[in-house]
């Protein structure tokens, strides 16, 4: 196994946004069946090791690759570009704005325990995110704009986040 391949190359896939998850998954089981540790027990202790570290990147790889963030930030790196560089905070003032009326929203389902104003919110953001990662997919495999990718990938980065805190705001209301 080859430790100096790229996450796509290490599965056999192209290095595209746009993934076959179902090809991932057959590979990444594969894999993990051919480098588990427990496979090179029996050996030397330098063959563990070595199984050790296939295995610990095989785990990264697959888990970079099914995230669609991370997805994006990875394909990115690849183009050399860090898309969550901390001083790179540009964002549509759109967005900016969508994204002060979706906290307030947030706050407002909280303070008048609406578990159906949770619900609503929830479905918007999932549309959205969906939205996003379509038009990221198109940005990188298409378009090669990895400029506009890059915004596209904090923005779907800050969308898990929201989506992630309207779960803990469920589970206020629901203790």
């Amino acid at each position: 196994m080859d430790l100096t391949r790229n996450h796509f190359e290490l599965f056999g896939l192209p290095a595209a946004y746009a993934l076959d998850r179902d090809r991932l998954d057959t590979a990444y089981r594969e894999l993990q069946a051919a480098v588990h540790p427990d496979r090179f027990a029996a050996k030397p202790e330098s063959e563990q090791r070595v199984a050790m570290q296939w295995a610990t990147q095989v785990n990264e790889a697959y888990q970079t690759l099914r995230h669609p963030v991370n997805r994006g930030v990875y394909l990115l790196s690849l183009q050399g570009i860090d898309a969550l560089h901390a001083g790179n905070t540009r964002m549509a003032p759109a967005f900016l704005m969508q994204q002060m009326e979706w906290r307030e929203a947030i706050d407002e389902a909280r303070a008048g325990k609406s578990v159906a104003a949770l619900d609503a919110l929830t479905d918007d953001l999932r549309a959205t995110h969906r939205r996003i990662e379509a038009q990221l997919g198109d940005l990188i495999d298409r378009a090669h704009d990895f400029e506009a990718a890059t915004e596209a990938v904090r923005q779907l980065r800050f969308m898990d986040k929201l989506i992630a805190e309207v779960g803990d705001v469920y589970e206020e209301l629901e203790s």
